[in-house]
Parts: structure tokens; C-alpha cells; sequence
């Protein structure tokens, strides 16, 4: 447990069991930290309770809680999966005019499309130009918004880049740091008005989340492209690593 540093899981042996990042959702039973849980309404489906923990509240959050996306702004998203486009519908709720994303598959566009986005680049057909060029172009000299949702280095320099100087907003939501580590100047982050990461209040904000999906304003249903029972959790990671999954349902009753 985080107070004391011990895990909270023993096997028949009495040896400790560990667990990945304190979540072991695939437990039948658990013990879970008070500062860890979150009251939901009676009334909220537990299918999409479970899309609001990890993925789309970071990219909501990131939208509503770090960018504070203003109405008329224009917003590019480097990489839509679920993080990249709960960022997208966070977008849209607040307003914004134009949200631009960014990604090699080109079926994501159209999936893309259910959240809000308008425009669509993937990097493979901009021949000469850079990405940053490109989105320059569209947004009048870069956009005020841009979230890098991969965790990849070339994305996050090229996220830097496609803001807008002087007033953009940049926001680093990938945690994976592939490739060569991240080098930005001082003057981009002093000078630029560029920003990192982002997040939400758990016990705050997922309550105001769930009441938008009540009130048909939060569009959560578009999240859930499979759902399997958990001896088929194998399929789950197979349609994950295959990129055919955005966030796939598993249920521990069936």
C-alpha cells in the first residue's frame, strides 16, 4: 500500500504479490487506498465508468483543466488514439474552431471525425514539408493548442514547433519517451509560453465527466470499439498491439 510501502496482495504462501502501477484490475477482489476512490452515481454504467480511470479523463483533463481550450481556438493533436481523441472531445465541448489530427493511419480520420476533429494530416504525405509547415499553414503561422499523445521525441519537437509563438500552448501527454531524449530550448519554454503535461483531479473532475455523459454532452460510447469476457483477455491485448482496439471492454462475469 502506498502508506507503508508494502503490496497489498499475499499469495497462499504469505509472499508478497506485486502489482502494476497499484491497479490490479483483474483481481476478483482488492484493497484500495481512500485517496484512491472516486463515488459514482448509481446511475452511470459501470462499462463506462471504467473509461473515465486512465485515457480519456488524461486527454479530457489535458483539453479542459491545462490547455483551457477557448472557443474559436484552433487545436492539433499528435497521435489519435483514445488519449489523442478524448483531447479531441475535449476540444469540442470548449468551442474550438478547428482541431487538426495527426497520425499515420489514415482510418482515424474518419473514427476522428465522432469527436470533433475537422482536418486530418498524416506525416507520410506531406512530401517536402514538415509537419510543423504544414499545420502553420493551416492554422496562420500555428495552432494554439497542440498535444503530443504518442510518448514519441520527434512528435513532441514537432508539437513544439506547430504552436503558435508567443501565445501556443504546447502539452505532452505521451509517457513512453521513445528515441533520443527531448531537447528544447529555454527560450521556447520561457519566451514561447509552452507548457507540459497534464491532468485531473480525480475526485473532482470524474464526477463532472460522468455527469456530461448523463446529460449526452460527453461522447464515451465512441471509446468502446470491443468488448470480450476475461478468459479472452489474450484477444484484448492481440486487437490492442494490431491497433484495431481504442479501448476494449473487458468483463470479469462472462
Amino acid at each position: 500500500m502506498p502508506r507503508d510501502g508494502n503490496s497489498r496482495f499475499k499469495d497462499k504462501n504469505g509472499e508478497n504479490l506485486q502489482h502494476t502501477l497499484g491497479v490490479s484490475s483483474f483481481s476478483e477482489y482488492t484493497v484500495v487506498d481512500v485517496t484512491h476512490v472516486v463515488k459514482m452515481s448509481p446511475d452511470f454504467p459501470i462499462d463506462k465508468a471504467s473509461l473515465l480511470s486512465c485515457g480519456v479523463s488524461t486527454g479530457l483533463g489535458a483539453a479542459w483543466k491545462v490547455a483551457e481550450v477557448e472557443e474559436g481556438s484552433t487545436v492539433a493533436i499528435f497521435g489519435l488514439g483514445a488519449v489523442g481523441l478524448a483531447v479531441a472531445e475535449g476540444a469540442r465541448l470548449r468551442g474550438a474552431s478547428k482541431i487538426i489530427g495527426v497520425d499515420l493511419n489514415p482510418e482515424k480520420f474518419e473514427i476522428g471525425k465522432k469527436f470533433g476533429v475537422t482536418d486530418f494530416i498524416n506525416p507520410t504525405t506531406c512530401g517536402e514539408k514538415s509537419i510543423s509547415q504544414v499545420i502553420k499553414e493551416m492554422t496562420d503561422d500555428g495552432a494554439d493548442y497542440c498535444f503530443e499523445c504518442i510518448g514519441l521525441t520527434s512528435l513532441m519537437q514537432d508539437a513544439f514547433t506547430s504552436s503558435r509563438k508567443d501565445t501556443g500552448k504546447t502539452i505532452l501527454l505521451g509517457i513512453e519517451m521513445h528515441g533520443t531524449p527531448l531537447s528544447i530550448s529555454p527560450l521556447e519554454l520561457v519566451v514561447a509560453g509552452k507548457t507540459m503535461f497534464g491532468g485531473v483531479k480525480a475526485k473532482v473532475d470524474i464526477p463532472i465527466f460522468a455527469n456530461q455523459y448523463l446529460n449526452n454532452e460527453l461522447n464515451l460510447d465512441g471509446f468502446i470499439t470491443h468488448e470480450v469476457s476475461f478468459e479472452d483477455i489474450n484477444k484484448a491485448f492481440d486487437l490492442l498491439e494490431a491497433r484495431k482496439s481504442l479501448r476494449c471492454i473487458i468483463w470479469m462475469d462472462k
